[in-house]
Order: C-alpha cells, then structure tokens, then sequence
C-alpha cells in the first residue's frame, strides 16, 4: 500500500480547480459564438434562434451532468439538483438573453458561472458526504434584457409575482409576436412548475468602472436604484414633405425629437450624477422619406438612488411635455410605466459575500445598482445576493463589452463559496414567514 505524500491532496485538488476553470472558460466563449457579431458581441434577443441555441446548450449541459431541466410557462430555464427531499432551492443564475448587438458577458457570464458552481456543490457535497439544508438550481431567466418584449426582468418577475403570467404571455414586440407565440416557436412553452426557491444569488459584471477604478476584486450590491419608465406616444398629423406648408404641418417626430432633448437635459437640474435619464426606443411611423411623421412612440428611463429626485423629474417632463404639444398643437399621451422602487438587499447577504470574498482571499466593496437585474425582483421574494465583477472600461450593452478571463474565474469562485454557504442554511432565517419583502427605503432608515 502507498502512502501519498502530505501534499498529494493539495495538489489534486488544485489540478481539478484548474481544470474545472479552464472547462468553465471554454465553455463560457463557445456559448458566445450563439449569435456572435463580427465584432466580438453577441445579437442573442429573447426567443430568436439564437436564444434558442443558448437554451439547447444548456439544456445539454445539464443533462449530461446530471442535473434535471425544467421550463415553467414564462420560459424561464430552471437546471436542478435535489440535494434534500422536498427540501426548497437556492437558486443561482442569470440570463442569456442579450441586446440588439449586445455584449457576450452580460447575463451569459451569470449563468454559465451559476452552472459551474452548482456542479462544485455537488461535487463536495459527494466527496464530502455531508447533507446541506436545501437544494440547489441554476437559472436562466426569461427575457431579462426586454429587448424584443417589453418590461425587462419579465421572466423573474412573473416568477416573483411581481408581473401577472397571462399579462406577460400576451406582450408582443413590434412586429406584432406575442411572448407565448414566441416561447411555441422555439419550443420553450413549457408547463414544468418551477422549484420553490428559500434565496437567491446572482453574479453579473458591473456595467460600470467603479471596481476597474479603485482596483477592487468583487462588488456586493447593498441597494437598487429608483427606476421609472415614461411610456410616450406622439401623435401628430401625416402630411407631404414637399407639399405641405411648414405653418400647416402637425410632425409628431418635431415635437418627439424636442421631448428627447427635455429627457437629457433633466438631468441638469439635479447634481452631477444623481440622475440618469435616456430615451432608447423610438417607433416612427409611417417612415416614409416623402411623408410627414404622423406619430412617435418612444419610452424614456429615469433612475436615481433617491426616488424623490425621479418623481422631481417625472413631474418636470410631464408640464414640458404638455407645453410641447400645445406648440405644436398635437396630442401626446405619457404613461407611468415599469416603475420599480429602492430595496436594499438584506444585510446578512452582503456580509456573506464579504465573507465568501475574504476566503477568496480578494477584494470587495459595496455598491449600489443603477442597472435593473433578475436580484432585484427576486429580492421582492427571499433574500437575494448580487455580486459583480469587473467591467473594462464600464462598457454595457455594446459589442466592445469586456470583463477579463481571470476577473471571471475570480468571481465563480466567490460564487461557489456563497452557493455552499446558502445550501447548508445561510440567509434561511432572513425570510419573513413564507414571502421574503425586500427593504424599502423607509424600512431601511427607521
């Protein structure tokens, strides 16, 4: 019988980390050629056949890594692991789903890093032999991004309760597809019902250069930013662009354009920074070079740490834009719409990551989130932890997007940490009787 050597153990486990991470990087850049763009982004919108490939590779992995698939009625992915009969899940995950022209990181980084730790749960939990609390899932939300279908963050926050299912399945995006007709297309209409989560964890790069500025290794979120959206539609009067008189034309894109100078220029209203404002979508119709526009659909985005300032400007834009119609003497309607409050995330979950962070032997700051995520609306529902990596330069939503193959392989690692952490019973006493309620601002402060 041979004797190993004290440091034979060490070793090997050091050689299968190294393996598991190389098997995760590999991973991670082939799910990146699904829908790649010729300058190194990814065009992967929900429910297209490029959405569709991400989904079939990921149903692949999982079934042959022996976890069990299930699709709920909203689309969204669910790869399980059952650790402890009728025991809840902690779910682990993000989204695959990208922008028109997108980034290959973000969202696809969370899941594909949720994917390799969940597998090293199950890894230590064999090896180990020791029985967890709850078990574990791996999640690939539906339509995070809310490119094609509008609101974003709709597949978790259907599952939150936050969006109405049947609502949501009814949404069509613009050339006139309904989400449920989608979800049939590509064969994700599912009807698995989804495991009960007891929390949640999410990593994702940060979309902003914060951590790439202070040198810092991993941010934990503490709070999510106020966020509104103004749903707006112009409309004016088609005419001939040669043959009408300028006094006589009713141009809704005059007026639409004048509304997405007010949108930028609110923010100056406010110190620098307190405010972020934009208009991202704008519908023309009929779009005809020879046609006056006759309407304007656009939506416009407002986010502010402090939900006061928001409301501020909500209510600037309303008397502009009201004062912009009469001008112009046209009608435009402006609708309240995918108004999402401040929640902190619970206190013991940032301390997790904290702690998960320090045995990484790395560094961590808290942060705030100006970006919408799948935490968010989960954090509506049991105790969420969202943590990020750095982002080269701040670039999100942009084909040039780029977090470094190391700065990934860091935050798997504190990602596995906290997954262990949460299945053998972490965050399980911050529940408040069977619905988590995240924080309000008010809760926070008294």
């Amino acid at each position: 019988m041979t004797t190993a050597s004290p440091g034979t153990s060490t070793a090997a486990s050091s050689s299968a980390a190294a393996s598991s991470d190389a098997a995760f990087l590999t991973d991670f850049h082939h799910v990146a050629t699904f829908g790649a763009t010729d300058n190194d982004g990814v065009d992967r919108q929900a429910l297209t056949l490029e959405d569709k490939q991400s989904r079939d590779w990921m149903r692949g992995w999982a079934e042959g890594n022996g976890f069990e698939v299930r699709v709920d009625a909203i689309g969204n992915m669910f790869v399980c692991l059952e650790l402890v009969p009728d025991a809840p899940y902690v779910l682990i995950g993000s989204h695959l789903d990208s922008q028109p022209l997108g980034g290959r990181f973000d969202g696809a980084y969370g899941v594909i890093a949720a994917l390799f730790a969940a597998l090293r749960v199950k890894e230590n939990v064999a090896e180990s032999g020791q029985k967890p609390r709850f078990n574990i899932a791996v999640v690939n939300w539906f339509n995070e991004e809310g490119g094609r279908f509008a609101p974003s963050i709709m597949g978790s926050s259907v599952y939150a309760g936050l969006f109405d299912l049947d609502e949501m399945l009814a949404v069509q995006d613009l050339e006139g597809t309904s989400v449920a007709e989608a979800l049939a297309a590509i064969g994700y209409n599912g009807t698995d019902a989804p495991p009960e989560a007891i929390s949640y964890a999410e990593i994702h790069i940060e979309q902003g250069r914060i951590l790439e500025r202070e040198a810092t290794n991993i941010g934990v979120v503490e709070s999510s930013w106020y966020t509104q959206k103004l749903d707006i539609d112009v409309l004016g009067e088609q005419s001939h662009t040669g043959a009408t008189a300028m006094a006589d034309r009713h141009d809704a894109l005059v007026a639409g354009a004048k509304i997405v100078l007010a949108v930028a220029d609110v923010v100056n209203e406010f110190a620098d920074e307190a405010l972020m404002s934009s208009v991202g979508q704008h519908v023309v119709e009929p779009n005809s070079p020879i046609v006056v526009p006759r309407r304007v659909h656009m939506v416009a985005d407002l986010r502010s740490s402090d939900p006061d300032i928001v409301k501020a400007a909500r209510d600037t834009l309303h008397q502009q834009i009201a004062s912009i119609a009469l001008e112009h003497d046209i009608t435009i309607k402006v609708e309240d719409f995918d108004v999402r409050g401040k929640l902190y995330f619970p206190e013991t979950g940032v301390e997790l990551a904290e702690k998960a962070v320090a045995n990484e032997g790395l560094s961590i700051r808290r942060l705030e989130t100006m970006a919408g995520h799948d935490s968010v609306a989960m954090n509506h529902r049991v105790p969420a932890v969202m943590m990020f990596v750095p982002s080269v330069d701040g670039v999100s939503h942009c084909e040039r997007e780029f977090t470094t193959d190391e700065d990934m392989i860091r935050g798997l690692g504190v990602l596995t940490n906290v997954a262990t952490e949460l299945v053998n019973g972490e965050l399980s006493e911050d529940r408040e009787g069977e619905v988590w309620v995240g924080k309000s601002v008010a809760e926070a402060r008294a």
